[in-house]
């Protein structure tokens, strides 16, 4: 059966590509780059600018993309189009080219793109929301919270273009081809149904009646615990294999981004804080109790290994420091300890762990070694934060789940949000935690002690 893809208005990702090679192109003009041979220039960075905008996915942009997945590609995209940029005075020998007006070309270039591409993703929202236009039909099959969920969300998200035209619950063969009838009949894009509520036969002959079709078919995750996780489909030669959870961090280009943002920030902190704060600490700690300024613990990292976690001493010297958790008035606390925990300062020589690569400045937060064996064995999933290194603050902390850890469920709320962080992983993630707990500290928190 024939069927015309009219509604995907498919020259708005061409027309992008085209625009903005128009303005790496004509930018050229306004710059001084002393080139020998602009058709050449030219020839080169098109090609490039595609090339790498192929691997970074720059223009799959879709219509419930948000912003926040929107900045890493460009971020992405102009370091790789500033290398191959660069590389270009090399390979074909170029030492005349300005490098200073070569920055210039960039920073104007990657200012028109921002602006156009942000520019456009709005422009398109406010096109399917208030004209119209851009708009794919769906149904849904299956009737349950989750199809109750998306449906509202189909209505009430007008910006993403989706029309919402009937929702089915199937029971038997009939009102499967009910269903496949309606579809042909109001001409519709998209079918949504819940796994949880067809048989795999029914499934199949849905699959089949798409495919020959052309209708897009997605389905909505049940109950079943496989189906809500977020997987990672990929090819072995031909034989198609899931994997259960994606981790961003074990990609070396974000290894190698989070690692150099550790390094700066770390070297940041030690150099503008802690080279003038540590020796007024070491004397206010010093004249309290006697005992070393900083307290070591070993704590459990990445991949389970033990490294030598650092603090500026906040309690008396006792033996139960590397077994208890400090609790809510405890005497072990000194007063000069209770301001330095209260406003978090007493983690701040941890910043020394981050530039030796034991930890990160965002991440899960490492436990003592006693209570990491125990809730090992207690809490499901617990060992899943050893994925990535262990950080200062994290988004379990920055979300409700930092101190003392009173009952199972602070635990298993703390290893939710660990691992979300862990699959969800950003840079704008991190420097998000990262204000939050700034915040954190000056308000003040109550298991802050």
């Amino acid at each position: 059966m024939s069927y015309k893809q009219n509604r995907y208005s498919s020259l708005i990702k061409p027309s992008f590509i085209i625009i903005d090679l128009i303005i790496l192109n004509l930018s050229i003009i306004k710059s001084e780059i002393s080139l020998t041979d602009i058709n050449l220039f030219c020839l080169y960075i098109s090609v490039s600018w595609i090339l790498i905008s192929i691997k970074n996915h720059f223009y799959e942009v879709e219509r419930h993309t948000r912003i926040i997945q929107i900045i890493p590609l460009l971020l992405k995209q102009f370091l790789f189009f500033t290398i191959t940029l660069y590389a270009y005075i090399g390979f074909f020998k170029q030492p005349i080219i300005s490098r200073l007006a070569l920055i210039n070309y960039l920073l104007f270039v990657l200012l028109l793109i921002i602006v156009f591409k942000f520019f456009a993703f709005f422009l398109l929202k406010k096109y399917r929301a208030i004209l119209g236009g851009n708009i794919r039909r769906v149904i849904v099959i299956g009737k349950n919270e989750k199809t109750r969920q998306l449906i509202n969300t189909f209505k009430k998200r007008l910006d993403f273009g989706y029309n919402f035209k009937h929702q089915f619950s199937i029971s038997d063969t009939d009102s499967l081809k009910q269903c496949f009838n309606y579809v042909i009949k109001n001409n519709i894009d998209e079918i949504y149904f819940s796994v949880a509520e067809l048989s795999n036969k029914q499934i199949n002959k849905l699959v089949d009646f798409a495919d020959n079709n052309l209708r897009e078919l997605k389905f909505i995750p049940d109950n079943k615990d496989i189906y809500s996780k977020k997987l990672k489909y990929e090819y072995y030669d031909y034989i198609p294999v899931l994997s259960f959870r994606t981790i961003p961090l074990q990609e070396p280009v974000n290894k190698y981004f989070k690692r150099v943002f550790d390094i700066l920030f770390s070297l940041g902190i030690i150099f503008f804080i802690l080279s003038w704060l540590t020796p007024i600490l070491a004397i206010l700690i010093k004249l309290e109790s006697k005992g070393p300024v900083f307290f070591k613990q070993s704590r459990n990292g990445f991949n389970y290994q033990e490294f030598d976690c650092y603090k500026f001493r906040s309690m008396t010297p006792n033996k139960s420091a590397h077994l208890n958790q400090a609790t809510k008035g405890d005497s072990r606390v000194t007063k000069i300890g209770t301001f330095i925990r209260k406003t978090s300062i007493d983690e701040l020589p941890q910043f020394f762990n981050v530039l030796f690569g034991d930890m990160s400045v965002v991440g899960p937060r490492p436990h003592m070694v006693s209570h990491t064996n125990m809730y090992a064995q207690r809490i499901d999933k617990f060992m899943v934060r050893h994925f990535v290194k262990p950080g200062i603050t994290g988004l379990a902390q920055t979300s409700g789940f930092r101190g003392e850890v009173e009952t199972d469920k602070d635990i298993i709320g703390r290893v939710k949000y660990d691992i979300f962080y862990i699959e969800n992983w950003s840079l704008l993630l991190d420097l998000k935690i990262i204000f939050q707990t700034l915040m954190n500290a000056l308000k003040g928190e109550e298991k802050a002690y």
